[in-house]
């Protein structure tokens, strides 16, 4: 149910963002798109907004951006001790709020300011911790994000971008009524004049990381190959496990069916999702799953794990695209929307109108009203420290 108050009014409000990366590092994806939209959306609203995060090569100390302040320093390892001696130190300014962004690990900002924090989850990551950091390292940052985490924020308040991302965090003992749902957005579709190719194409989308599984993609096309031999795959990003990939195409057998893309600009990603006849997301783990929606936009069904958690709410199963909870079941939904024209057009119509639900405008509202009624519950009225006078 919408909130039935007024605009958020976050005008003159002090807000400190704590994140590993920005949009504007190479290796940013949907979690620092949606980090760039809330930002934007609080210094619209008159909010003064700095987001630190690591630096990167030719990334800049300072910038500024649609009226947010970025700061750059550290490696996506010591970005964490950085930020939070500023934050300590007040070199990051004296915020009424401070968002930290737990991206599997958090910036302990709770132990350095005694103002309010809101921690923003995008998904727990139980299942990536071992894939990523296989041995002692995986274990302990479980155990931080597991035990640690929950005990330094055990009063403040959470923003998750899906209900299934709220249930994991109460697993791990966060009181649901502490956890307020702000869902992504969608960006409207770059106008593309690309037609739907005339072979059947499968396209993925985002960081070529492991644990995006982006390989069961690739054995996916292999097993279909044989009754649809014109299929191809498009693999449309970039990532350090970009080199993995290449060679398990060529290990089975469909390398020429496999395009790695790399990093393209927004209008030829949108001219691939164009082209595309179904987009696969195999990921292991997804908080909401941004690629979603811009490929629904252009009418595209996405077929995902259920267990992936944020898919159950960015796909609607047998509306939008097909959820699956095997490789055989992925398999199978690929091979049934390839095939029948009939179902694939339904769903691509499902999907281009689901994406249309989940605007940025309303996502930046709600996170906007989050930090307000943080901010008015520690002060016990709107006028606080550092606000601009009301008059």
């Amino acid at each position: 149910m919408r909130d039935q108050r007024g605009p958020a009014d976050v005008r003159g409000l002090e807000v400190v963002f704590t994140s590993w990366r920005d949009t504007t590092n190479p290796e940013g994806g949907g979690a620092e798109r949606y980090l760039e939209q809330m930002a934007t959306g609080l210094a619209e609203r008159g909010a003064r907004v700095t987001v630190f995060s690591a630096a990167y090569p030719g990334s800049r100390r300072a910038e500024v951006r649609d009226g947010v302040r970025y700061l750059h320093a550290g490696s996506k390892t010591t970005v964490y001790l950085i930020g939070f001696w500023r934050l300590l130190t007040g070199r990051l300014g004296r915020p009424d709020v401070v968002v930290d962004v737990q991206n599997g690990l958090p910036f302990l900002t709770r132990l350095a300011t005694r103002r309010k924090v809101v921690v923003l989850v995008h998904h727990v990551h139980r299942e990536q911790w071992p894939v990523v950091y296989p041995g002692v390292t995986g274990r302990v940052g479980w155990w931080v994000e597991r035990q640690l985490a929950p005990r330094v924020y055990r009063r403040s308040t959470y923003v998750a971008v899906s209900r299934a991302t709220q249930d994991e965090l109460v697993e791990l003992g966060v009181d649901r009524s502490r956890v307020r749902i702000v869902h992504n957005g969608t960006d409207a579709a770059l106008p593309s004049h690309h037609p739907r190719s005339a072979q059947p194409t499968i396209c993925v989308v985002g960081r070529l990381v492991p644990h995006k599984q982006v390989e069961q993609a690739i054995d996916a096309v292999a097993l279909l190959r044989p009754a649809l031999p014109s299929l191809r795959l498009v693999v449309v990003g970039d990532g350090w496990w970009a080199d993995e990939l290449a060679d398990h195409a060529a290990a089975a057998g469909v390398a020429d069916a496999v395009e790695l893309t790399g990093q393209v600009d927004e209008q030829r990603k949108h001219d691939l999702l164009a082209e595309s006849w179904v987009m696969a997301l195999p990921s292991l783990k997804e908080g909401w799953g941004l690629v979603v929606g811009e490929a629904a936009a252009h009418g595209v069904p996405t077929v995902a794990y259920a267990s992936a958690g944020g898919t159950r709410e960015s796909v609607a199963d047998g509306e939008s695209g097909l959820l699956v909870h095997t490789f055989a079941e992925l398999v199978d939904a690929l091979h049934r929307l390839l095939t029948d024209t009939e179902l694939r057009v339904r769903l691509g119509e499902g999907a281009r109108a689901r994406s249309a639900m989940f605007t940025w405008q309303h996502s930046r509202e709600v996170f906007a009203r989050v930090l307000a009624d943080e901010v008015v519950s520690e002060a016990g009225s709107e006028v606080v420290s550092g606000r601009a006078d009301r008059g």
